[in-house]
């Protein structure tokens, strides 16, 4: 019950942020906004990151493998894991990801943002290029193309590592942890989905649904069934 409420409040963000759509104008204008801020604080990477497997389609195939499998499989089977193995865990993330993809959802409305791929800069769109599988994990019909930042497509995956991490001390379970959101944050900027500014953007945002997650079970309690064994 409770992984299908994350489903379900997954499916729910994803239907609304594609009900949100802007005008390509606008948000490419923001687009560009955001890249002059990232040239200015020294960020703006975009190019030199896809230009690393442009010549190369084995890392072409990898970056859009991450990308594609690397997140709504990866984040839905941490789910059970922890729910069936954690449940103090799960509880703490699961409310980390409804209070970031709530705050995620006020600026896909008030800020729309195109990504590199559409037109703001001149890059390669891989995904779409080179792979199918994304459209069907996640059909047009629950996306929105204007809604690159803040990218909670790294932002949850960094939830989750951060919570398997405290979940387990095997060595893989830590390593895939630490590794899992890295290179995702280098999948969606290779890969030409966000700019390098969307992956800091959306790594604040998660981090703050995770603070104020672990208040809230702090300060109001948790129900038995997710409640720490000590």
């Amino acid at each position: 019950m409770q992984v299908a409420l994350v489903v379900l409040a997954a499916l729910a963000y994803f239907l609304v942020r594609g009900v949100t759509e802007a005008a390509l104008t606008a948000a490419q204008a923001n687009a560009r906004t955001l890249v002059e801020l990232e040239a200015y604080i020294g960020l703006k990477r975009e190019g030199f990151i896809q230009a690393g497997i442009d010549h190369d389609h084995t890392l072409v195939t990898l970056a859009n493998w991450i990308y594609v499998y690397g997140h709504w499989p990866v984040i839905v089977t941490s789910l059970v894991w922890l729910f069936l193995r954690a449940p103090h865990h799960f509880y703490i993330l699961r409310n980390a990801i409804f209070i970031s993809g709530a705050i995620g959802l006020v600026f896909f409305v008030t800020l729309p943002v195109a990504p590199p791929r559409l037109g703001v800069l001149e890059l390669t769109d891989t995904v779409t290029q080179f792979s199918d599988s994304y459209r069907t994990l996640q059909p047009p019909a629950l996306t929105n193309a204007y809604a690159a930042f803040p990218s909670l497509h790294f932002g949850w995956n960094m939830l989750v590592g951060i919570t398997i991490w405290q979940a387990t001390r095997r060595p893989f379970a830590r390593t895939f942890a630490v590794l899992m959101p890295i290179a995702m944050a280098w999948a969606v900027v290779a890969t030409a989905n966000h700019y390098v500014i969307d992956v800091l953007g959306g790594g604040i945002i998660a981090g703050i649904g995770l603070v104020l997650a672990v208040y809230l079970a702090r300060t109001r309690g948790t129900p038995d069934w997710a409640r720490p064994p000590w």
